[in-house]
């Protein structure tokens, strides 16, 4: 489902590639700026790859943050006034949660009690769940970072308006590829 992981030939060290954003870095207008997309894509993103590659610090917390941001990165697009789910995804939150506005209630009341760093994720089962720092969980459909480097350049200490931001950029065709 994911492709951070360049394929092997026999022999060779599994090393980790960073995907290439699906979109221009000012494209996600005020939701995520172009200057935190440099930052967050461009640095932190990048130095779980690098460090990971070059066999420094804990290989299982590179590995699995750069896991999550590859998951995180690639299911955005550039905004739209009425960004809503349709197909798989639509069909998905209404079984599970009646409604999207509903499912957003639901997610932001699910993020707000992650205290410092994690990640917010709707799963495969329909449930919403956090991840403390950084762990692969192979039931990821929609992931947002709660990490304070993914908020704070945009929205300060508004953690609702960015998580409000989050759902006018996220790409509901790759969320329906998930399902």
């Amino acid at each position: 489902m994911y492709n951070f992981i360049r394929s092997l030939t026999e022999g060779e060290k599994r090393q980790l590639t960073q995907t290439a954003l699906p979109y221009a870095k000012n494209a996600l207008g005020r939701s995520i700026s172009k200057d935190s997309l440099d930052y967050h894509y461009g640095h932190l993103y990048k130095a779980y790859v690098d460090r990971f590659n070059r066999g420094e610090g804990d290989p299982d917390f590179n590995e699995a943050g750069a896991f999550l941001h590859d998951i995180y990165f690639t299911q955005f697009r550039e905004p739209t006034s009425s960004n809503k789910p349709q197909g798989k995804s639509l069909e998905f939150v209404e079984t599970h949660f009646k409604s999207f506005d509903k499912f957003k209630d639901e997610f932001k009341l699910v993020a707000m009690k992650i205290q410092g760093s994690g990640w917010a994720y709707l799963a495969s089962n329909g449930e919403i769940k956090t991840i403390k720092n950084h762990e692969i969980k192979q039931d990821i459909v929609l992931l947002i970072d709660w990490w304070e480097h993914a908020w704070s350049l945009d929205y300060k200490w508004d953690k609702e308006k960015y998580l409000d931001g989050q759902w006018r950029i996220i790409n509901w065709d790759t969320i329906n590829q998930r399902l």
